[in-house]
């Protein structure tokens, strides 16, 4: 199977943007407002500019967000004025994107206008460091991870993401539409952004622009939320099977077991994989949510295929044992009757 994805680049995010993105939910207060939030962000990592300020910058990640934490705000209480005024320097002369402090800390007035002269927005919050650079680093790694676009109809049947896939016109979006109005619930129709969260975790969510507007040809654009309510979304789901469909081909090789599982890799994760061949009169939407019942009771630990297969060797086992016994007793009973 060939997806085609399209290969996506996450633009950078200005100060604003990040501290007014509702999915950061870190309580910030901005120390210089006469400074604008209009600097980039660029890099997911965030860093501690402890050997900066000791006046080692050979290796100085300016280009990151700069968390001022005990740390820090301890060695510049510990310089003299001037000292500390010069260590400050040493880290504004670089366009900084931004400095948060953590912790309840402080900057000297004096810091503050050293950043205020180069530009540098400085934010202050009474959460601690290490809570600080978790909320921070989550948020980075969730803007700047690898993503992919994909055509496709993204639902959430019974919890698990199942993504319809086939060519254009083949009805990816009337199954959906079908599963929506049976309970289930749409992620994405027609273009699905999918987002790497970890090696093995890709999460699939709609564009802004489409959100959860869907196209059913021969009657036009529908708003799903607006029509079924707010029980019939979800922002955003992990992908966890995709579904192939295809117009049923008497020379085609499907599956009949399932003892052989199927995988397509996205992003580098393997997704179980399902070649589904449509005709009239196949109910597509009930073997959709069998495709997801069936995943859940793998994930608990079941296969139908698997048990279906021992009960299957078993029974040949049986047979065959029970066969040569037979066989045993009918020849020592000609043995028998050769000597009466």
């Amino acid at each position: 199977m060939n997806l085609n994805p399209q290969q996506l680049t996450a633009p950078p995010i200005t100060v604003e943007e990040m501290i007014e993105s509702p999915m950061l939910r870190l309580p910030l207060t901005h120390v210089n407002p006469s400074v604008a939030l209009t600097r980039s962000i660029n890099d997911k990592n965030i860093h501690r500019p402890q050997l900066a300020l000791a006046g080692y910058v050979g290796l100085f990640t300016y280009h990151r967000i700069q968390v001022f934490g005990n740390t820090e705000i301890h060695y510049l209480q510990s310089l003299s004025p001037k000292k500390r005024q010069q260590a400050f320097r040493t880290l504004a002369q670089f366009e900084i994107p931004v400095i948060i402090v953590t912790t309840n800390n402080t900057l000297d007035d004096e810091l503050i206008a050293i950043a205020t002269e180069h530009n540098i927005p400085v934010l202050a919050t009474e959460l601690e460091t290490m809570r600080v650079t978790y909320i921070l680093s989550e948020y980075l790694d969730t803007h700047f991870a690898p993503q992919v676009a994909l055509h496709g109809s993204f639902v959430d049947v019974y919890g698990v993401g199942i993504m319809f896939v086939g060519k254009s016109g083949i009805g990816k979006s009337e199954i959906a539409l079908d599963l929506i109005e049976r309970g289930h619930r749409l992620v994405a129709d027609d273009v699905v952004i999918l987002t790497q969260k970890r090696d093995d975790i890709i999460i699939g969510a709609g564009t802004r622009l489409v959100q959860h507007f869907m196209e059913v040809r021969g009657l036009g654009l529908i708003d799903i939320r607006q029509m079924f309510g707010i029980r019939s979304i979800r922002f955003q789901k992990r992908l966890e099977i995709i579904v192939e469909l295809e117009h049923w081909e008497e020379a085609g090789n499907y599956t009949r077991t399932g003892l052989d599982t199927e995988t397509v890799e996205v992003l580098g994760a393997p997704i179980s994989y399902v070649r589904l061949p449509i005709l009239p009169g196949k109910n597509i939407t009930v073997i959709s949510e069998v495709i997801a019942l069936n995943y859940l009771q793998r994930a608990y630990g079941y296969d139908a295929a698997q048990t279906f297969s021992k009960r299957l060797e078993s029974e040949i086992v049986n047979r065959m044992k029970n066969g040569k016994s037979a066989r045993m007793e009918r020849n020592l009973s000609q043995y028998h009757n050769d000597f009466e």
